[in-house]
Parts: C-alpha cells; structure tokens; sequence
C-alpha cells in the first residue's frame, strides 16, 4: 500500500465491524493514515485522539449544530451523552464494540443512524488508521441534515486523523 502521510480516501475495509452496513448506507466514507511507529496501537487510544481533541473551530460548529437540531427535535450532543450515561463512551459518542483492533461508536436516532470504525489495520508497509463512518437516513430530515454536514464530516474526520499522524495530545472529554 502506498504511504499514507495524509487522511486520504480509502476503500472501507471488508474486515470492518460495520462493513454490514455499507451496502444500505446514505454515507459511506472512509479515510486512513499510515501510523507512526511510535503511535499506539490501541484503536480506544487512537478514537481518544480522532473524535475527542477537536479544534474551538469544530466545538462552536457543533454547538451551533446542538442548537439548530434540537429546535428539530433531534437528540442534541449532550441529549446522546445522557442517554449513554453509565455505560462506554467516547465524549458523547456511545461505544457499541471493541475488538483489540477496532473500536465503533454509533448512534440511533429517528432522523438517522450512524456508526464510525476507528480500526488499526495491518499492512506490511507500515499499520493503518482507518476512520470509516456509515449512515443510514430514515427520513427527509435525514437526509438533510447529512447533506448539510457532509462536507464538515470530511474535515472534521481528515483533522482527527492528522492530529494522529502529528501526535497532538491534549484534554480529553
């Protein structure tokens, strides 16, 4: 495989808790990174790194997005937080499975279902981070709330993927 020094676009891996559920997502991306040698290996670690240590830019888009969707009706960050209150978490994002390579998080919700993979993935040219998100849309709502955010899902998944590769680490949530 080709090194992988940026996020770049990548097959979704077959070998992938959530690959059931590319063949019926409204959004299916996926994005890696070659890992440094001195990154960990542990996708919990590595989730920590991608979903948690956001930029202020990220936190005040999704405060405005928390505004905006619970005008809606829609589980707000902190509604999905309450609702996993007690059990595994990342942030706010519920943990549904871990394996020793993969970790997936995920929510359900009237408008839309999601789940994204952060999975280490073995490749005799160095190990892979890949960071694979599907979505399901159950109505209009749905689907536009995932057209608007598309594009900011894109940057947000690629940033948390650098900061990987940059080894940032800072507070955690």
């Amino acid at each position: 495989m080709t090194r992988l020094t940026y996020a770049h676009s990548v097959k979704p891996p077959a070998s992938s808790a959530i690959a059931g559920w590319y063949p019926h997502a409204d959004l299916l991306d996926s994005f890696a990174i070659q890992l440094p040698p001195d990154a960990p290996r542990d996708p919990r670690a590595l989730a920590e790194l991608v979903l948690l240590q956001q930029p202020a830019a990220v936190r005040r888009l999704m405060s405005v997005r928390d505004f905006v969707m619970a005008k809606a009706g829609v589980a707000t960050s902190a509604d999905i937080r309450r609702t996993a209150d007690g059990k595994d978490r990342i942030g706010f994002f519920p943990v549904l499975s871990s394996t020793p390579s993969e970790i997936v998080v995920g929510y359900n919700d009237r408008h839309l279902d999601f789940r994204t993979s952060i999975a280490v993935i073995e490749d005799p040219g160095g190990d892979l981070l890949a960071a694979t998100t599907a979505v399901r849309c159950h109505n209009l709502l749905g689907r536009l709330y995932l057209f608007t955010i598309r594009p900011f899902h894109v940057a947000i998944v690629r940033s948390g993927l650098r900061r990987v590769r940059e080894k940032k680490q800072g507070a955690r949530s």
